[in-house]
């Protein structure tokens, strides 16, 4: 018999009358969840930075490989919390939970300014990039109005940002109609690019590999690898691009209010979403490896010269598709990255209102981004003040090196996160924990000390990029007090 679908509350104040949020996910929902928020362009394209930066076949199965089990262990650690806290809003939970408020607010609010919505901005231009292959009118060069020049941006509408932004305005209503609605697309589109993605790696592995791309990546597969410091610090920086291909597997737990028994379906969707996805990674890297030789994933050397084909401006999936599918081979790919990006917006677009939610049931953020929709018990007004600021940040022209700025406090948020798990076994050592993370205390200790020494050579080597992060980071505590002052003063006047 099917579960019935109950209302469970999941914020700070009393509900009284108020619509409460829906326990309409199941297992399979969440894992689709999981699966569908991480896979999106990326791993069609960042393999290419990967090998020029460590140009050795075996570095960049190295660090897929790393970058793997990072997300495993991150998302066997996250499991523990979830369990601990099924709460609304995810990781603002547990930073607010394990350090104080303010860690949860500073979460919060640079997820809103950057993490959340820049990600919906990037992936949703993807999306419209590759939609352009099939329909040359979406073009970035086409203008509606504009551009206007401010440095090296070129601010404005064209008919590739308006496609985004329909999109972002497509999904955000899908999303406004229900959590079972928006889910429905999810599982959908999750189903559909895996079953891409798995498809490239099984015909790319058998009857579409390349003897000589073989040849020449296995020959000697750990060439260019000097075992020096080096080349742990050079590593460190590659693994920026596979770490954001991998990221948001998190977003689940922003949903753990409206799970179905979520102590026990959070961290098994965790376990399974990213251990099927970072699996999928590795194999589709591998048959990069076996379609195309090193410099063809690079992007480098002379096509001419080698007759091989190589990933023109870093399309790495494609210029693998074309090697196994054929001139059709392009298409088929930029195909898949449609499928791919437009559901793994969905999944973005569905979570990351929640820790808007509970946000503003914490009385720290817009009070009306804590109220429901009375009809579809979704937070309606998150959604669509998300929405607006992520379709103003397609038309910025920066939302690609936000991303790039903030790798740094997203790291850093990692780390406080499992360090939680540290905190709260000393704070509330009795405290209900249905699931305990797998390999306390030595993997999640493992996991922030790899990841502070990744952060700290971001930090060296890349300072452009980390620098501006921390300040954004920063900026959000006197916003914070000034929020909570306000909030104070409100309730003098009450």
């Amino acid at each position: 018999m099917a579960e019935s679908v109950q209302p469970a509350v999941a914020g700070a104040r009393s509900a009284g009358d108020e619509p409460q949020l829906v326990k309409g996910l199941g297992l399979f929902d969440a894992t689709t969840l999981v699966m569908g928020s991480m896979i999106g362009s990326g791993i069609f394209i960042v393999s290419a930075d990967v090998a020029r930066q460590v140009p050795s076949p075996a570095g960049l199965l190295l660090a897929w490989g790393i970058t793997a089990a990072l997300m495993m262990i991150g998302a066997l650690s996250y499991g523990e919390l979830a369990a601990m806290m099924p709460k609304a809003g995810g990781m603002y939970v547990y930073l607010r939970e394990a350090y104080s408020p303010l860690w949860g607010f500073l979460y919060g609010w640079t997820t809103f300014l950057v993490i959340g919505s820049a990600t919906i901005a990037a992936v949703a231009i993807a999306f419209a990039k590759f939609t352009g292959i099939f329909f040359p009118w979406f073009s970035s060069t086409s203008w509606i109005l504009g551009p206007l020049k401010l440095g090296t941006y070129n601010l404005g509408l064209n008919t590739q940002n308006l496609l985004a932004i329909f999109s972002i305005a497509l999904l955000t209503w899908i999303n406004l109609r229900g959590l079972r609605t928006g889910a429905l697309v999810q599982n959908l589109f999750t189903i559909a690019k895996v079953a891409a993605v798995a498809g490239l790696v099984l015909l790319g592995l058998t009857i579409g590999r390349n003897p000589e791309a073989i040849q020449i990546n296995f020959t000697n597969f750990w060439r260019g690898l000097d075992w020096s410091f080096g080349l742990f610090t050079v590593m460190a920086v590659a693994l920026v691009g596979p770490l954001f291909a991998s990221f948001a597997w998190e977003n689940v737990t922003f949903t753990a209010g409206e799970t179905r028994n979520p102590s026990r379906n959070i961290p098994l969707s965790l376990a399974v979403g990213v251990g099927a996805v970072m699996t999928l990674y590795l194999l589709t890297n591998v048959t990069y490896l076996f379609t195309l030789p090193l410099e063809g994933v690079a992007g480098t050397g002379n096509v001419i010269e080698r007759g091989i084909q190589y990933a023109a401006e870093d399309r790495v999936g494609a210029a693998a598709g074309e090697v196994v599918f054929g001139p059709v081979g392009a298409y088929l790919l930029a195909g898949a990255i449609m499928i791919s990006t437009f559901g793994c917006n969905n999944g973005l677009i569905l979570a990351y209102p929640r820790v808007y939610y509970a946000m503003a049931r914490d009385r720290v953020f817009f009070a009306r981004l804590g109220e429901l929709n009375p009809k579809t018990h979704v937070p309606g007004a998150a959604l669509v003040l998300q929405g607006i600021w992520a379709s103003a940040l397609t038309l910025s022209g920066t939302y690609g090196d936000l991303l790039d700025y903030i790798i740094f406090a997203v790291l850093i948020f990692y780390m406080l996160t499992i360090g939680g798990l540290f905190v709260l076994r000393r704070k509330r050592p009795d405290a209900e924990r249905p699931y305990r993370a797998f390999g306390y205390p030595l993997l999640p200790a493992l996991y922030i000390v790899v990841s502070l020494f990744i952060a700290v050579c971001i930090l060296v080597m890349k300072p452009r990029f980390s620098w501006p992060g921390l300040i954004l980071v920063a900026l959000g505590a006197p916003v914070y007090f000034l929020w909570r002052k306000h909030s104070q003063a409100a309730d003098g006047r009450g």
